[in-house]
């Protein structure tokens, strides 16, 4: 459908995967507070517009659990992997339960490794992808550009949380838009994203 094919989004059809925000990571990947920040604000928003997250964590036994600061709400469903996409088993198992949902919205780290494995795995599923530029990172600027060219060269859409999160709401009228605009303008600032394109984040 033209629908499809150009993106568009519905909180109904949509699911978010975040992918391995770990504490061993902290102080290794390119603006990872910016990754933090944009983590805890989609999973603030899917709480508001009733959408499924799913997160994962990469052998946690040595990489540490989720950083505290995403703020994964209680009950939030988290696997435990050694395979780099988060596709195991047990997530695909459990994402069909979550009903039709054929869009997914990606973040996480590392850009170029698990979250690229992840996207390549969707959109080999028939699945539509959309990544966060301003949530994915890994620990070198170079493999972090790369792998969004890879991806957005693969199929998958490449945007910013709250472009997304406005697009979910479609309308200044939707019952929601109050909280998810207070959630955006109450978003901690990130020099990273403010400092121009010789941060590193630019595609």
């Amino acid at each position: 459908s033209v629908a499809r094919a150009c993106g568009r989004l519905r909180p109904e059809t949509t699911a978010f995967m975040l992918c391995d925000v770990q504490e061993r990571f902290r102080d290794l990947i390119h603006c990872m507070p910016l990754v933090v920040s944009t983590s805890k604000l989609m999973g603030d928003a899917a709480a508001v517009l009733d959408i499924p997250v799913v997160v994962t964590e990469q052998y946690p036994k040595i990489f540490g659990a989720t950083m505290a600061e995403v703020g994964c709400a209680e009950g939030t469903p988290t696997f435990a992997k050694r395979k780099f996409s988060m596709l195991t088993d047990e997530v695909t198992e459990h994402m069909a339960t979550l009903g039709e949902r054929p869009s997914i919205v990606l973040y996480g780290i590392e850009a170029h490794v698990c979250v690229q494995q992840t996207c390549l795995d969707l959109l080999q599923q028939g699945m539509e992808v959309h990544v966060l530029v301003d949530g994915v990172s890994s620990q070198r600027t170079i493999d972090r550009s790369v792998a969004l060219r890879r991806m957005e060269k693969a199929g998958a859409f490449m945007t910013t949380s709250e472009s997304l999160l406005f697009e979910l709401l479609e309308d200044s009228t939707n019952p929601n838009f109050k909280a998810i605009s207070n959630l955006v303008k109450n978003r901690p600032a990130s020099e990273e994203w403010t400092a121009g394109p010789d941060n590193g984040l630019m595609m």
